[in-house]
């Protein structure tokens, strides 16, 4: 089967770097193994359209069957019958409200709410019917929404289901499987029943395609866990019947058959990770500017062992809330709601500098900012506090150094604004996941007509 690639929601094409092993930008002027036949990127009430730059810098455009440039306009409104023909459809897309209602009387179909992104994923799927599906999401999507717990996944389950799929999901930590992000996102690998892998795990037991002989288990090995444990649900042909009356506690493993859900909590074999040392910058390869480094006034506003701060009595000045140690620290303050009635706000303390030993916490894409999710390191050669630098938000997320530096607007080549690199990289996912779901890929693939 050739391995033709459509690749929607694309960012700066993190899908598309981990599928073709890119590890330097160079790398990008090899043949791909994986030939992205479409993509698309667009970022709803962006003059400037960054992302979709820096993917073009590096991999140059994709036109569409009748030869137009559609890959940065809102997917909702792309012709899905242009969309050239591709055998794996991935793409990485927010959790939002999932939920449908019946069309009205004389219209055909159901309707979802406008602007959620699943349902140009199923426009894909019902157009394209593509033999293979692998996506990304948070992992709050196994849970949400919170008064119909797994509804929204349910919904996502059933839409396959309809279309004639088999789905696999696995709640992946990077740091657990040896990178050097503790980042856990939700990754869905689904398969149609026209393909040989279809037939081959039909007839494999659903505790077996969890545990060994899965997609995901063959790519991230499981300690062994009970088949007794294992919870099991059934799904409705009837998308609203499911998004009206759906619950269920999904795990962060599981398995979807003909409607029939089997879910189970598993635990990772570990490796040890990639730590936050092991990808810094030092000053013996490339230089870190003096701009990220952080003034001493602007780190403490008082000693430095405190972690503390109360403001219920007095609240203090501006200048000392402006600090990392503040912001960082555990607060206890007053506040007043809406109805007048007052109470006190607290949170507890978090590190205020990341250590070297350990893999990064979960990077946003406030990365770089005033912000109570920020890292600051020590730096490695000259032990002064700072922020990361785009090159580390980069090696973060398994992307080559200076990736999101250039992209190609209005036809000329022009550098990414900073601030937008820490968001592009706080959107992405983490590449070597995908390098590494990338070989069991390539034999299913392998396997196939």
């Amino acid at each position: 089967m050739k391995k033709t690639v459509c690749e929607l929601f694309a960012g700066v094409g993190g899908f598309r770097c981990g599928l073709n092993s890119i590890s330097k930008i160079e790398d990008t002027k090899k043949p791909e193994k994986w030939d992205t036949v479409w993509f698309s990127q667009w970022e709803p009430g962006k003059k400037s359209q960054w992302a979709h730059g820096c993917y073009v810098d590096k991999f140059g455009q994709s036109l569409d069957k009748n030869g137009n440039d559609t890959t940065n306009i809102d997917i909702a409104h792309v012709d899905k019958s242009t969309i050239p023909d591709h055998n794996l459809l991935v793409g990485g897309f927010p959790c939002q409200d999932y939920s449908v209602a019946r069309a009205l009387k004389g219209e055909k179909g159901i309707h979802g709410k406008k602007g959620v992104l699943w349902w140009s994923i199923k426009d894909v799927i019902e157009e394209k019917k593509p033999p293979f599906i692998l996506l990304e999401n948070v992992d709050r999507l196994l849970k949400s929404p919170s008064k119909q717990r797994g509804r929204d996944f349910g919904v996502m389950l059933a839409c396959l289901n309809f279309n004639g799929y088999s789905v696999e999901w696995r709640v992946l930590n990077a740091a657990e499987y040896g990178y050097q992000q503790r980042r856990r996102r939700t990754y869905i690998f689904a398969y149609r029943e026209n393909t040989n892998y279809y037939k081959k795990m039909n007839k494999v037991e659903p505790y077996n395609v969890i545990q060994s002989e899965g997609f995901f288990a063959k790519s991230f090995p499981l300690e062994t866990f009970e088949e007794k444990k294992i919870k099991e649900a059934d799904l409705s042909l009837d998308i609203v019947d499911v998004s009206d009356n759906f619950s269920f506690d999904f795990e962060n493993s599981g398995y979807m058959v003909d409607g029939k859900i089997y879910s189970v909590k598993t635990t990772p074999v570990y490796k040890d990770p990639i730590t936050l040392g092991d990808i810094l910058q030092d000053n013996r390869t490339s230089l870190v500017d003096s701009k990220y480094y952080i003034d001493k006034e602007k780190l403490y506003y008082t000693y430095e062992d405190i972690t503390h701060s109360d403001e219920t009595k007095e609240e203090l000045p501006k200048e000392s809330r402006q600090t990392w140690q503040y912001l960082k620290g555990a607060k206890k303050k007053l506040r007043t709601a809406a109805n007048g009635h007052q109470y006190v706000f607290s949170e507890g303390p978090i590190s205020m500098i990341d250590e070297w030993d350990v893999p990064a916490r979960t990077m946003l894409t406030s990365e770089g900012s005033f912000n109570r999710s920020t890292h600051i390191v020590r730096d490695k050669m000259t032990k002064q506090i700072r922020l990361l630098t785009p090159i580390e938000t980069e090696r973060i997320q398994g992307f080559p150094d200076d990736w999101t530096k250039d992209c190609f607007i209005d036809g000329e080549v022009v550098p990414m604004p900073e601030r937008t690199r820490y968001f592009c990289m706080g959107n992405a996912l983490v590449v070597d996941l995908i390098k590494q779901m990338e070989k069991q890929l390539s034999k299913i693939f392998n396997s196939e007509k």
